[in-house]
């Protein structure tokens, strides 16, 4: 069982970030993980069909997300996060392959490791395990225990895909698919790619090298992209620009 299943985005405030995803897609924050506050951080959770996106803000200089905002300029996601049964194998995996951990959480009821991103390259990511995380409903930790109360399938069903972009497309699919533990495949586009029991990675050539776009289910993509223009974001191409990413409403598939 391997599921993409959260995407994290950093703001360097939270507060507005968050309004807009309220006002853009019409949901409200799951959960809020106090835990955070040790990193210098803020959190923001909402539930994306089966799937999260997450905003975080740092609070104090020196943080690992502050510097990804000074180096990146603002421009990419911060983490893909991985919902799976062995946290535990994957670390020795990805370890002999010479790929750092960056960090260890375990704390009752979960565990997970966080990828050293310049090792990952692109972006962050992470592999966890929640107690009880087999069925797809179940529970999920990162998230808290009420998510599934947030959770609104009449407006957005899921993030289907993320683009990630690189001047090295065979390099980073061979890369990631060697530390994710799957095959790469090709796309109706011929986009070289990484699918999972949930969600999917399409590698797009690029630079900088950088997690690009998220792809989200809506409903009714005219109205998520009104909502968007209201609030002054300029839509263009079927998207618009969020806490450096691309945001790219589609149809939910009935």
């Amino acid at each position: 069982m391997l599921r993409l299943r959260q995407i994290c985005l950093v703001a360097p405030e939270l507060a507005p970030a968050e309004a807009l995803v309220r006002r853009i897609f019409g949901l409200e924050v799951c959960h809020r993980d106090e835990a955070v506050a040790k990193y210098g951080l803020v959190n923001a959770l909402f539930v994306f069909g089966h799937q999260f996106l997450e905003i975080v803000a740092p609070t104090r200089d020196g943080t690992a997300a502050g510097r990804f905002l000074e180096r990146s300029g603002g421009r990419g996601g911060y983490m893909a996060i991985f919902d799976t049964r062995d946290p535990e194998r994957r670390q020795a995996l990805v370890e002999s392959l010479g790929v750092r951990i960056a960090n260890t959480m375990s704390v009752p009821g979960f565990h997970g490791i966080q990828l050293h991103p310049r090792d990952a390259r692109a972006t962050m990511l992470e592999f966890d395990r929640s107690d009880g995380n087999e069925q797809l409903d179940g529970a999920y930790w990162p998230a808290g225990p009420h998510w599934r109360e947030h959770q609104r399938l009449d407006r957005v069903a899921g993030i289907p895909w993320v683009d990630v972009e690189t001047p090295d497309v065979n390099g980073l699919a061979v890369h990631w698919a060697r530390i994710i533990d799957v095959p790469i495949g090709v796309d109706d586009d011929d986009a070289t790619v990484l699918r999972f029991d949930l969600g999917g990675v399409r590698f797009r050539p690029g630079t900088p090298e950088r997690l690009a776009a998220v792809h989200v289910e809506v409903q009714t993509p005219e109205a998520v992209l009104a909502a968007a223009r209201g609030e002054g974001l300029a839509v263009e191409d079927g998207g618009f620009d969020f806490c450096g990413v691309r945001m790219l409403p589609r149809r939910a598939q009935p």
